[in-house]
């Protein structure tokens, strides 16, 4: 039988799976080590301001200062999405018939960028290798992802080069820094996209930060103010609620904790390797990608023909209802990455020991062998209809 993966109802049994713990154990039954946790810490004092006139009118210039601290730029757009931003973003700037051309360590790049190009009737290309990267006569927008989905980072080097050859042309240069502004300066010390010379950048304020879902975009007061009224237009922009998260998120942000994980990481691989098992480290932890998991199935004895977006998913599912234990394959948004990540620099990494998640990564590759080899793949994806 072939199986495919309804991602939709995925996300309903993944939510399911954590609303019945929370009910039946209590907030702090779960471990998120997705590195998207969140957070939405205001005050009473704050909830008093969470009108629709009010709390902008108190909130923006405190927004507007950490904002400008945190990305660089003039002005600050605090967003309802990332993905808004790049969609009013690319809407405000690219004319039909043009060309975005997108720069990132590995592909693909997130999907809004091509889904919004292909709703406005422009060209979008994609490269991840500089001795091919061009930008044409026709180009209105080049695009740079700071860091991948899977934490792969553009060095200083090939960043400038980007936005240089961009700027000889006189094209706008934005990047997708969603979890790069934090990651790529945590790490690697690199400058904000800004500094570097980008016109435009956007951070997603859950991302390896105690902040809201929600996106921050920085840049120049033309180009935001421009961007703006297009997300005016759509209802795209952060709500007073959203925005207050976003100060307290910035507030709280310190880059300590992703060091700590950085140096951490090591001995996680180790431990791994030392159970036979191939993982791929990132900054702050370790990933399987969907391969990854074919791979130590197959080691087990296992023969495949199932789908490696399908094995990962299950996977993810089985460590959340098993183990508590969250990762995106089992909850993210369709046409999100199904790669495995483990991002020690969560908060809740603190609840449990790095034996206990090494001994929860194991013994769920063995769970998955057993739902594959008992069909109960649909009951393990799927709520029941």
């Amino acid at each position: 039988m072939v199986f495919e993966l309804n991602e939709i109802k995925t996300r309903e049994k993944g939510l399911s799976l954590i609303n019945h713990k929370i009910t039946n154990y209590g907030m702090n039954s779960l471990i998120d080590l997705t590195g998207l946790a969140g957070g939405f810490d205001i005050t009473s004092e704050d909830i008093t301001m969470l009108e629709t006139y009010a709390g902008p009118a108190v909130f923006d210039e405190k927004i507007q200062q950490l904002g400008k601290e945190h990305l660089g730029g003039e002005k600050i757009l605090p967003l309802n999405r990332t993905t808004s931003g790049i969609a009013a973003m690319i809407i405000a700037l690219v004319k039909p018939g043009t060309k975005i051309v997108h720069y990132l360590p590995e592909k693909p790049g997130h999907p809004s960028i091509p889904r919004t190009a292909e709703l406005i009737g422009a060209e979008y290309v994609e490269y991840s290798n500089l001795d091919e990267f061009t930008i044409d006569d026709n180009t209105s927008l080049v695009v740079i992802t700071g860091t991948t989905m899977d934490y792969e980072i553009i060095s200083i080097e090939d960043f400038e080069y980007v936005i240089n050859k961009a700027h000889e042309k006189d094209i706008t240069v934005f990047v997708d820094d969603a979890s790069g502004a934090r990651l790529r300066r945590a790490i690697y010390d690199q400058p904000t996209a800004i500094d570097l010379g980008a016109d435009l950048s956007v951070t997603s304020t859950d991302k390896l930060m105690e902040g809201p879902r929600g996106g921050l975009m920085a840049g120049s007061a033309k180009l935001i103010d421009e961007i703006k009224l297009v997300v005016n237009q759509y209802g795209w922009e952060a709500q007073a609620p959203l925005v207050a998260g976003m100060i307290k998120g910035l507030e709280k942000y310190s880059p300590e904790r992703i060091q700590e994980a950085f140096k951490q990481k090591d001995e996680l691989y180790k431990m791994l390797i030392s159970q036979g098992v191939d993982a791929r480290k990132t900054p702050t932890g370790f990933m399987f990608k969907e391969e990854d998991i074919k791979n130590e199935l197959e080691k087990r004895g296992m023969t495949i023909d199932l789908p490696t977006d399908l094995l990962a998913t299950i996977y993810s599912m089985l460590l959340l209802s098993m183990y508590s234990i969250i990762t995106i394959p089992a909850v993210g948004m369709p046409g999100a990455s199904k790669t495995i990540r483990i991002d020690w620099s969560s908060k809740d990494s603190s609840k449990l020991s790095m034996d206990d998640l090494i001994f929860a990564i194991m013994d769920t590759f063995d769970h998955v062998i057993e739902v594959i080899l008992e069909g109960e793949i649909e009951e393990t994806l799927y709520l029941e209809d």
